[in-house]
């Protein structure tokens, strides 16, 4: 049993540091600006580079677990992380900063992965618990990235050394703790649907980050526009026709993971867009430095993970569909709150409490709602499309909230993550009723 929890805490520091490289960007942007000598369009590259490197990694790596182990493929994600690091440590210019952020982003399938391992390992009654903690670990990571680049005074080198190490270190941990899965699946990867997403994804992205510069109706904007729609439906096409596809369309849109998958993309939109816009609000209206960026989220963090702690003993007592509904609306409640109200530090430390609440409790349990109806051999594919839709809706949240700050401000960047969090409270309430009533 002490091996098995030794197992989950290893692989929760893993996923942790793993999602650190997601936010750890996001206060270091103006610096870098400065710095590299470019303008923010450019540079919020840095950005979006990992987020679309950890889209395509995660469906490809979390097939390549199942294929051929998954405490293997994880090694080699933590492997490239540490590349990634000190290459971005070791950049002055911007072109080798991008390339350390793609690498980096490979860790992002460190969450499915660790989901597959712990599901054979941890006994069936503990197994909520366990994928609670892991599913939080993206939380806390999230706000231990903005924390870490404050408590290095936003300079990126070091924030890059301190990736590096933590990185290392959680390869020596799992490489030493952690065993093997048994299972191994049939079939080749799915390189042609890796590139596919990808394609995708970047005409999507980039038509949504640059559109305001371009205008949204220019030739540029809609050609990407469509060429993002034309590319996707050739991936799915493909997709299904496959003997081995990167993502599983079936398993994507099957009616007992479908509410899991949305409110998983609707609440990584609204995270993501909640915490890039206090950090824009506390930087420019109430003149915080990096650091203080980060202690005005340390609320979110912390509560994060308290919730990840308590999430096993909730999920004995309530379903996950309904947690994740109950956490999205709290999430709801806190961009509601600072899109009313955020000219003071205790607005910004008590929605930083609710969404922490919210955020925590819905990430926790969307992790077993996502995996709780599927085979045991797909556990890794299924938690990947769920880490998968996340990250994209990061991915988007980004690109679409830059567009509404510099046109709306935050209010109606708060306004937005309010949105999305309410429909993710709403599709998880009804597709976890429909999940429970049909058969599977």
């Amino acid at each position: 049993m002490y091996k098995n929890l030794w197992a989950v805490a290893v692989l929760a520091f893993a996923v942790a540091v793993g999602t650190l490289q997601m936010t750890v960007v996001v206060p270091l942007l103006p610096g870098l600006a400065r710095h590299l000598g470019a303008s923010p369009t450019t540079v919020s590259w840095t950005l979006t580079a990992g987020l679309l490197s950890g889209a395509v990694s995660i469906p490809l790596l979390s097939r390549l677990g199942d294929m051929y182990g998954r405490r293997m493929t994880s090694l080699v994600a933590l492997g490239l992380l540490v590349a990634g690091s000190a290459l971005g440590a070791l950049s002055d210019t911007l072109a080798p900063l991008i390339a350390g952020r793609v690498l980096q982003g490979v860790a992002a399938p460190l969450l499915p992965l660790a989901m597959g391992l712990v599901r054979q390992a941890v006994p069936a009654r503990r197994l909520p618990a366990a994928i609670g903690v892991l599913s939080a670990m993206i939380g806390v990571g999230s706000g231990g990235g903005m924390i870490l680049a404050g408590l290095l005074d936003g300079d990126h080198r070091a924030v890059f050394w301190a990736l590096t190490g933590l990185g290392a270190l959680s390869f020596v941990l799992v490489a030493a703790v952690v065993r093997e899965t048994p299972a191994r699946a049939p079939g080749r990867p799915d390189l042609t649907g890796a590139a596919l997403v990808a394609a995708w994804l970047v005409c999507l992205l980039l038509a949504i980050s640059k559109g305001a510069a371009w205008g949204w109706t220019s030739p540029l904007t809609l050609g990407l526009l469509a060429a993002a729609v034309v590319v996707a439906a050739i991936w799915v096409a493909t997709a299904r026709r496959a003997e081995s596809p990167l993502i599983e369309i079936p398993m994507l849109v099957h009616r007992r993971t479908v509410g899991a998958t949305v409110a998983s993309f609707l609440l990584g939109f609204a995270l993501f867009a909640a915490i890039t816009t206090v950090s824009a609000v506390a930087q420019g209206a109430l003149g915080a430095t990096v650091l203080q960026v980060g202690i005005y989220l340390l609320p979110t963090t912390v509560l994060m993970l308290v919730v990840s702690v308590l999430a096993g003993a909730l999920m004995r007592r309530f379903t996950a569909s309904a947690l994740v509904t109950a956490g999205s609306a709290l999430v709801t409640a806190a961009a509601l709150w600072l899109a009313v109200s955020r000219s003071s530090s205790a607005d910004l430390y008590g929605a930083a409490t609710v969404l922490g609440l919210g955020v925590g409790l819905g990430y926790a349990a969307l992790g077993t709602m996502a995996v709780e109806h599927v085979e045991p051999a797909k556990t890794a594919a299924a938690g990947g499309i769920n880490a998968l839709v996340r990250v994209v809706g990061s991915s988007v949240a980004g690109a679409v909230g830059a567009v509404v700050l510099a046109a709306g401000g935050a209010g109606w960047s708060f306004g937005v993550a309010a949105v999305a969090a309410l429909l993710a409270a709403l599709f998880a309430a009804a597709y976890g009723n429909l999940a429970r009533k049909q058969p599977a």
